[in-house]
């Protein structure tokens, strides 16, 4: 397995897609537990992040329907994703950015993550063929 190639991504997508379905069940195990506040872009996010995962690991992944169910889903998330991490930018040029006190629930650095997992998500939907 060679990390940097996409074809491992693609042969393993259904690993990647549970992986996901988990971080999201976690994320929302994790808040409604009380452990995290309750943050609208969080569980936009998380819900998005586990929805693509579902579609990933669907055998109708590669469908030009699923593709396009996943562009839009993917499209919120992303710019949900997006609008909370421009604000911890706004935050560093005006020279008010802290970390959160537990780095694990920093929004800036979640919503980095998020935004990256989702455009990889809807990226590997976007590779899935029919022999896949």
């Amino acid at each position: 397995m060679v990390l940097l190639q996409l074809e491992t991504y693609i042969k393993h997508h259904k690993i990647i897609a549970l992986i996901a379905v988990l971080i999201s069940i976690s994320a929302w195990a994790v808040e409604l537990a009380g452990v995290v506040y309750v943050c609208p872009y969080c569980r936009a996010q998380r819900t998005v992040i586990g929805l693509l995962g579902i579609l990933l690991i669907l055998p109708t992944a590669y469908h030009w329907i699923t593709k396009y169910i996943a562009l839009v889903i993917g499209f919120f998330g992303a710019v949900v994703a997006a609008n909370q991490h421009f604000m911890g930018w706004k935050k560093i040029s005006a020279g008010t950015f802290n970390f959160h006190e537990h780095i694990a629930m920093d929004p800036f650095l979640l919503s980095g993550f998020a935004l990256t997992g989702i455009i990889g998500l809807v990226f590997l939907i976007l590779q899935q063929t029919k022999s896949s």
